[in-house]
């Protein structure tokens, strides 16, 4: 079956004859090997305030772990932002040759929420092809986002693949992957009015099943204390293969998240995959409350982000930093683990997961 790229597909209730799943189309887990990164250069000051200047050196060191082993796709307002960036990577010895700048404008740097979600066919002679979900900026939190909303369809024209639109919010840190037909998230974020209060829970299932390529949901409840996406799964549960996660967990029993945390292990321990068996667990630690200007930060080592060769965790200078990469490293046999200090990061709510969106190669 032949598809016109510039033909988009239009769904309304999930059960859109022509939805991805029916046409063979998946989402893979973020584990599976990249054709690139896609990233939204940071330059919205109100995301940072007073502190934007002092997250390049983190971010440029970002780009250029991402380098080493996968394209990096950077998108720009224009020439004046692209050589800004250009001197950032420089300085942190990026390898350019891996660098594609796009001058597509952005509100903000959170591509993983505005980005492209990229699917996969069972078929490759079907090529890829893009699920344009909507974006709202949380729930209406940061207007203007009009252009962050523009971002997907842009990335499939300019890449001439089919560009899918469900007709619902959707934000890709609230949802995590398999590859093999399991996605995870939070009631609190999927299930909030500030995103589709038109859509029942079931409604919403049908949805993700129909557009995502999935067959199982598995749903946890609350996010973490200063995450303002309202509950993100990015910031505590991640698949690293197709049956195994780490969850974050909070040790200290006076701590916002320990109950919270607790009873997100309780449920994982409780839900089975699709042949039964049990999901393999492994607790990651939460680092030490980090707190600026009064408000406590959505500091979470759950916020990696999985590349070719390496896996990209955000440190706090705290003393779990160390146990926490000796964690996640443990998990990733094939790839180097590599701590990147967070701590200005954060003040933006978000870390290198929310910051990146994946396009997969075929293999």
């Amino acid at each position: 079956m032949e598809i016109d790229p510039k033909f988009n597909f239009k769904g309304n209730s999930g059960s859109d004859p022509v939805c991805p799943s029916a046409l063979g189309y998946f989402f893979p887990a973020e584990f599976h090997k990249h054709e690139a990164t896609w990233l939204s250069w940071p330059h919205k000051e109100a995301s940072w305030p007073g502190k934007i200047e002092s997250i390049y050196p983190a971010y440029s060191e970002f780009v250029a772990c991402l380098a080493k082993g996968e394209k990096v796709n950077i998108m720009v307002a224009d020439a004046a932002m692209q050589t800004f960036a250009c001197e950032q990577l420089y300085r942190a010895e990026a390898d350019m040759n891996q660098v594609v700048f796009h001058h597509f404008p952005t509100n903000d740097a959170w591509c993983r929420d505005h980005g492209p979600s990229f699917l996969l066919n069972q078929d490759k002679e079907m090529g890829k092809a893009i699920v344009d979900w909507g974006y709202n900026a949380w729930g209406n939190k940061y207007p203007p986002y009009d252009l962050d909303n523009l971002i997907p369809e842009k990335v499939a024209l300019i890449l001439k693949i089919p560009c899918f639109k469900p007709g619902i919010i959707m934000e890709g840190g609230s949802v995590d992957f398999n590859g093999k037909g399991t996605l995870i998230t939070t009631e609190a974020c999927l299930l909030n009015p500030n995103r589709n209060p038109q859509h029942s829970r079931e409604e919403i299932e049908n949805i993700l099943r129909d557009y995502y390529g999935v067959r199982q949901l598995l749903w946890l409840k609350d996010g973490i204390i200063g995450d303002d996406t309202d509950g993100h799964v990015d910031d505590l549960t991640r698949f690293v293969s197709e049956n195994k996660v780490v969850t974050v967990v909070e040790s200290d029993k006076k701590d916002e998240n320990y109950q919270v945390l607790k009873e997100n292990l309780e449920m994982l321990q409780a839900f089975r995959l699709p042949d039964g068996q049990s999901l393999d667990i492994v607790e990651l630690p939460m680092p030490s409350p980090v707190i600026y200007e009064n408000t406590r930060l959505p500091a979470s080592y759950a916020n990696f982000y999985i590349a070719n060769k390496h896996v990209i965790v955000p440190t706090f200078r705290d003393k779990n930093d160390e146990k926490a990469l000796d964690i996640i490293s443990g998990c990733f046999p094939d790839r180097k683990v590599v701590g990147i200090d967070s701590w200005d990061l954060i003040w933006g709510l978000g870390s290198f997961h929310c910051l990146s969106q994946q396009e997969p190669a075929y293999l």
